[in-house]
């Protein structure tokens, strides 16, 4: 029987990429008549074996031969097979049948194949024709010497005949498919990244282990969860490529899914939790963080859903029901979205409000690393809005199927990595955290110096009040004169005019100002350091024979 072989390769071409590299081959609809995958030379990637094509079909008992069409061919060779019976034909002659021979279309040693052009043999790639008997299938190997983008095409040649069966494209380097073997270096690159990540966080972690805030372990989680899933997804790819698509490999790529739901729900409740401020701004979110772990628990269940109908439900059997699984997940997911984008824009106005211009700073850098984020995204998205706009083109499969894999998932996971990286570089833990989130600016005055309320002020107002040994020296035993003609100090301290102007604050207000300009929300150490010192045992003797 005579078949279109331009209407297969549309349904080939407009399809998805491979998930497996084996492939059923059957006449039960037109589109299972072709399968085509990308493949690898062996110098193209590297590997111990040859790469090949091999195609088996199934045995069907007989008293007759039942024959069936089959080509091989590379997808820049498609116009070498059939041939045109007139210049306004609608469509080619792909099989040689014995009217196709008398009208020399093809000769009697090729009938049940498919013509070949005349030129066929000029191409660089072998163009393999060939008919099976189903008495006894012997299946026809396809050695592949360069990489491209390689079709298994197939049609009955006998009335009523029936067939099925199975395509191997088979790599040198394993049996992942060829679309997909970029994937094993960039997930293990991906995984000693978030490693190295990782030790620079546990080194700042163990160091300061003793000053550590709530919103710090959770991210030490969610780096620990991302190390593990990561690994568990390169080891889910070396294992495909090693050992095929069996039982084993599909329990590990559900494992693979219900992590990734997971990591998704994660981030975004780490993500929400410090947009409301928690660890820095509030102590303690109280019932919201009830609310916020229901919401991120509700997603990750409907992300595992979706995970698992999106392996189990092909396209073609997807119906109404889907929504059901689609919409929920979309509905926390726009809720994530809305519940921190107005918790950061609440946070950050509640400390522009209150002159907290320091952690103020940090959320701005933080607003900024969503919104680069969101830029990135959209900018990504519009320029392959244009590559995409081809897909219906036979010929973009073959020309992408190299790249597709990032476009559709690599990038992102090097945008999440990057966020990931840049929050728990703001957040990284400091000899001072506590004492940080603890503590409020007080508001600045005309000349742009402002204290910290909760330590420092205390301490300048004591030393304001008690003079030293050597003002007493001075002013009450040999150097009365002196003192007098000075300025005439009293042995009674002048009361403070107020908190931030009384003797010695300006000072000290200056010094903190220059310690905290331009440095993270948490390297606060240096100078709070030295406003300890008047607590020292100096101070306190002199102190005890002051009031003694």
């Amino acid at each position: 029987m005579r078949t279109s072989v331009s209407t297969l390769l549309a349904f080939a071409f407009s399809g998805a990429l491979i998930a497996a590299n084996e492939l059923g081959i059957d006449n039960a609809k037109d589109h299972n008549r072709q399968q085509c995958s990308g493949m690898y030379s062996k110098k193209g990637w590297g590997g111990d074996t040859d790469p090949f094509i091999l195609t088996t079909l199934e045995k069907r008992p007989s008293d007759q031969d039942v024959f069936v069409s089959l080509v091989v061919f590379e997808f820049r060779d498609e116009d070498l097979i059939g041939v045109w019976p007139s210049i306004d034909a609608p469509e080619k002659e792909y099989i040689c049948t014995q009217a196709n021979i008398e009208k020399k279309y093809c000769n009697s040693t090729e009938l049940g194949h498919f013509i070949l052009s005349p030129n066929s043999s000029e191409s660089r790639n072998q163009i393999l024709s060939t008919k099976i008997n189903l008495k006894d299938p012997k299946p026809p190997k396809y050695d592949v010497e360069r990489t491209g983008y390689y079709c298994v095409g197939s049609s009955p040649f006998s009335d009523g005949a029936q067939y099925k069966g199975k395509v191997e494209f088979r790599n040198a380097y394993g049996r992942l498919p060829a679309a997909q073997i970029a994937k094993l270096p960039f997930y293990a690159g991906i995984t000693i990244a978030y490693a190295v990540i990782g030790i620079f966080w546990a080194f700042l972690y163990v160091q300061n282990r003793h000053d550590i805030l709530p919103v710090q372990n959770y991210i030490t989680a969610i780096i620990i969860f991302l190390i593990v899933e990561q690994l568990m997804t390169w080891g889910f790819y070396d294992y495909q490529n090693n050992h095929g698509s069996n039982a084993i490999a599909k329990v590990l790529l559900i494992i693979v899914s219900i992590l990734n739901a997971g990591r998704n729900s994660f981030s975004f409740f780490l993500l929400l939790i410090v947009c409301m401020g928690y660890g820095v701004v509030k102590p303690s979110l109280g019932k919201t963080m009830v609310y916020v772990r229901f919401l991120a628990i509700a997603h990750f269940v409907f992300g595992v859903i979706y995970a698992v109908a999106s392996l189990s439900i092909t396209p073609d059997n997807a119906g109404p029901l889907v929504l059901f699984v689609i919409l929920p997940l979309a509905g926390t997911l726009t809720a994530f979205y809305v519940w921190t984008l107005n918790s950061l824009n609440y946070t950050m106005k509640d400390l522009l409000e209150r002159k907290q211009s320091v952690k103020a700073m940090m959320y701005k850098k933080l607003w900024w690393c969503i919104l680069g984020s969101i830029i990135v995204i959209f900018g990504f998205f519009f320029l392959n809005s244009f590559t995409f706009a081809e897909r219906s083109s036979p010929d973009f499969v073959p020309r992408h199927w190299k790249t597709r894999w990032f476009i559709l998932d690599g990038w992102l996971n090097l945008v999440y990595m990057v966020d990931i990286a840049y929050v728990a570089y703001l957040w990284r833990p400091t000899a001072n955290n506590r004492r940080f989130a603890m503590s409020d600016e007080i508001a600045q005055d005309d000349e742009g110096g402002f204290d910290m309320g909760s330590f420092g002020g205390s301490m300048d107002e004591e030393d304001a009040r008690s003079p030293t040994r050597e003002d007493m020296v001075n002013g009450g035993v040999g150097g009365a004169g002196e003192a007098r003609g000075k300025g005439d100090l009293s042995p009674v301290p002048p009361k403070p005019v107020n908190e931030g102007g009384g003797l010695g604050i300006s000072g000290a207000s200056k010094n903190q100002r220059s310690s905290l300009d331009g440095e993270t929300i948490f390297a606060v150490g240096e100078d709070g350091d030295r406003w300890s010192d008047d607590e020292s045992p100096r101070h306190s003797e002199e102190k005890q024979k002051l009031t003694g």
